[in-house]
């Protein structure tokens, strides 16, 4: 029960908290600040989700077997023509089927 409270993790997740809350605040509050965006920063925000997408994807490419390499190639594909959610399931569906062969 001694190591479950340790005092150095409660002040260290204390301050993670207080850091992510004023980044979040921050930018917030510089966004409400401004009059118009300018165009760099218009620019730098719109690539946010793609730069978000390619870290959560990449580390998966190139850990994963060849099973989630042909998934994310078919998701891609299917990504191009239909909409989130079908691309979602059929990636789903591709990795667990080469799974259950593979196995």
């Amino acid at each position: 029960m001694e190591n479950l409270f340790n005092s150095d993790m409660v002040i260290l997740i204390l301050l993670c908290a207080v850091a992510t809350f004023a980044t979040r605040i921050g930018g917030y509050i510089l966004i409400t600040r401004l009059k118009s965006i300018p165009p760099r920063l218009d620019a730098a925000l719109n690539a946010v989700p793609a730069a978000v997408l390619t870290t959560l994807v990449a580390p998966a490419f190139f850990a994963g077997g060849i099973e989630v390499k042909v998934a994310m190639a078919v998701a891609l594909v299917i990504g191009l023509r239909y909409s989130a959610m079908p691309m979602l399931a059929i990636g789903w569906l591709v990795v667990m089927g080469f799974r259950h062969i593979l196995n």
